[in-house]
């Protein structure tokens, strides 16, 4: 090669400078923007458009927000709020409607005069929708007249223009996600259904409706709560035993001293609400962004919830002084609680806006909650003696499990190699390689070690139901057998001395009959991994196995087709002039097939079909383990007997 040849393989030069003009950084890198362009994606610019909304809704001037999804799967957000600006833009010298749809941070949310708080991408929100979708349409009701204007792809399809008169105000958005961009562009109702009815909750009096016009009959919702978070919080209790005397959620509420910086004020709203259960609930939001991963206003709330028992608990004599302090986790058992803060300039760490970062909300939400809650034990002394009864119990549940740990820890350390008997493990060492089947009983057990790749699969039979970790203290469930042979094998550990690191599998399968003992095995397994092990599913290592429900078999031959569901079944069958043609083989349970029938539908790699345990939607995932495992067991039942034929698994 010559060296002419050489530099100019090589060149980096200023052609290789790309400039994105308009919305294409948004198209070409959706990902940036709205997290990923799987459903979470696709619902999160339902999102951004709501939140706008509420936002008018946040600063006084919308009462009602409707969100309709229509047939083809496009989605209209219609608001009473103010509307957005239609008139010449000062800099832009455009509309100021085509700023705002056009251009990335272009909004009325950066000098706090338009809106004190807001919970919209600050002019990224509803600019981003436009550039994912493949059509956009919107309309404003503004200064008695209704313009509208259309977009494509990001790009004006159609200038701003009149189109009647109006006696009201707001903004109405209607959009096509682009299929070119998105992995589906289905909408699910409950996913919408449960984040805006969440909305609701978090803005006292705001009235949202949902409706579907997908079926035949549209299904509508509508959502206004008149006790805000306090409702929000009963919801979220609704059939659970609360505490005696606290039928009532506490609420507090407070805000910044009036003489504060602008840039540090803010509000605080907690309302809590203990039950006799063993699992605690607090969800947290900032300008009504849900903060999945907490963040300084939930630092704040804990810090000021620990200390506010413990004084009253010492002050009572209950706590002596040579006990220790009550623990947080102790005082948080079986605590529901709902954080709302309102601030003017949130900072957010990530642009999903998984954490508040705006550290002065620590020191505001401790010194609110503080107060407030110091007051309330002080007013309603049998109220407060019950909450520091359930933290004591907790507090000697804390010591029982810590015990059973040690005990765990100390059993595995006398075992050869510290492995459950009834393990087979695999031979490969490398845990991104290697694959732990779990399956019900000896029988399936049996099959399944006979068919497996010995080198990367390992099988764990287990012996019975597992417990319902739901409904027991910690130490209880780490009293069985079943569940430390579970947690031995996995190797991560439980609790506070939890390490993803350890896994010694990066995939574990759950591998039950597909029946309704197996779809109860199947949720009590899940429900073990989201309360004990729910870092296994954030980082994508739970899997539940699809094996065959039939063998269709035309007469005479000897092979047939595995037949996943019973829709697939009917198909099939059709296919045949009558049912002398052919004969139908039900699989009740793993045990029937034998090793090679199992291997090569159920765990061979190339052939299985593997179903990955996800949570989309962390809220939703609580509340359907609390109340499918939890003390209601009416409802646990009759789930399982209506969905288990044809839900193969608990998507949470």
């Amino acid at each position: 090669m010559t060296v002419a040849a050489k530099k100019k393989t090589n060149s980096y030069d200023e052609s290789e400078i790309k400039v994105l003009e308009g919305l294409e950084a948004v198209r070409k890198r959706p990902g940036m923007y709205i997290g990923t362009t799987s459903a979470s994606g696709l619902h999160h610019l339902v999102w951004e458009i709501v939140d706008n909304s509420v936002d008018e809704a946040m600063a006084g001037y919308c009462t009602k927000i409707k969100v309709t999804v229509h047939p083809d799967n496009s989605i209209t957000v219609e608001d009473n709020g103010r509307g957005i600006p239609v008139g010449l833009h000062p800099q832009k010298k455009i509309s100021t409607l085509e700023v705002v749809l056009t251009i990335l941070h272009a909004g009325g949310k950066f000098d706090n005069q338009a809106y004190k708080v807001s919970g919209g991408l600050h002019g990224v929100g509803v600019s981003v929708v436009n550039a994912l979708s493949r059509k956009l349409i919107v309309q404003v009701k503004r200064d008695g007249t209704i313009y509208e204007m259309q977009f494509a792809r990001g790009k004006v399809a159609e200038k701003m223009k009149e189109v009647g008169t109006t006696k009201t105000t707001g903004t109405t958005i209607t959009f096509w996600p682009d299929e070119l961009i998105f992995e589906t562009t289905t909408y699910n109702y409950d996913t919408l259904h449960d984040r805006l009815q969440e909305t609701a909750f978090l803005n006292r009096n705001l009235k949202i409706t949902l409706t579907d016009e997908r079926e035949l009959t549209p299904r509508t919702d509508e959502f206004c709560y008149s006790g805000g978070i306090v409702d929000f919080v009963k919801y979220l209790n609704d059939e659970k035993e609360v505490l005696p005397g606290l039928a009532k959620p506490i609420y507090i509420e407070g805000k910044s001293d009036p003489d504060a910086p602008a840039t540090q004020m803010g509000e605080v709203e907690v309302s809590m609400q203990w039950n006799t259960g063993y699992s605690e609930r607090t969800l947290s939001f900032a300008n009504d962004i849900y903060t999945e991963e907490g963040g300084m206003h939930l630092e704040g709330f804990r810090t000021a919830l620990t200390k506010a028992i413990n004084d009253y608990a010492r002050k009572q004599g209950v706590l002596k002084e040579k006990d220790t302090n009550l623990t947080g986790d102790d005082i948080r058992e079986g605590l529901t609680a709902v954080i709302s803060v309102k601030l003017p300039d949130p900072q957010f760490e990530g642009q999903t806006k998984a954490k508040l970062g705006s550290s002065y909300m620590r020191t505001l939400t401790n010194r609110i909650v503080s107060n407030g809650l110091t007051d309330y034990l002080e007013e309603h002394p049998n109220q407060a003696k019950e909450i520091v009864k359930k933290a004591s119990q907790a507090a000697k549940g804390r010591l029982a499990a810590q015990k059973a740990r040690q005990a765990t820890r100390r059993k595995g350390l006398l075992e050869s190699a510290a492995l459950p008997g009834k393990l087979a493990d695999c031979s490969v060492r490398d845990a991104e390689m290697t694959e732990l089947f779990i399956v019900e009983g000896d029988s399936a057990g049996g099959s399944a070690k006979m068919a497996r790749d010995r080198s990367i699969q390992a099988v764990l039979p287990l012996r019975g139901k597992i417990l319902n970790v739901e409904r027991v203290q910690e130490h209880r469930a780490l009293s069985s057998d079943t569940i430390t042979s579970l947690i031995t094998a996995i190797g991560t550990g439980v609790g506070v001395e939890f390490n993803l690191d350890k896994a010694r599998y990066h995939k574990i399968v759950i591998m039950t009959d597909a029946d309704v003992d197996g779809a109860h095995i199947r949720i009590l397994l899940l429900t073990f991994f989201y309360r004990f092990m729910r870092p296994m599913i954030d980082a994508g290592y739970i899997y539940v196995a699809q094996p065959p429900l039939y063998q269709i078999k035309p007469k005479g031959r000897k092979n047939g087709k595995y037949i996943y569901t019973d829709e697939e079944l009917a198909i099939e069958a059709g296919r045949f002039e009558d049912s002398s043609k052919y004969t139908v083989q039900r699989y009740k349970g793993l045990g029937e097939m034998d090793p090679e029938q199992l291997w090569s539908t159920t765990m061979e790699p190339k052939n299985r079909i593997l179903l990955k345990v996800t949570m989309e939607d962390a809220l939703a995932a609580e509340r359907a383990v609390a109340d499918l495992m939890g003390t209601q067991v009416e409802k646990r039942k009759d789930f399982i007997q209506t969905h288990a034929k044809d839900v193969r698994f608990l998507d949470i």
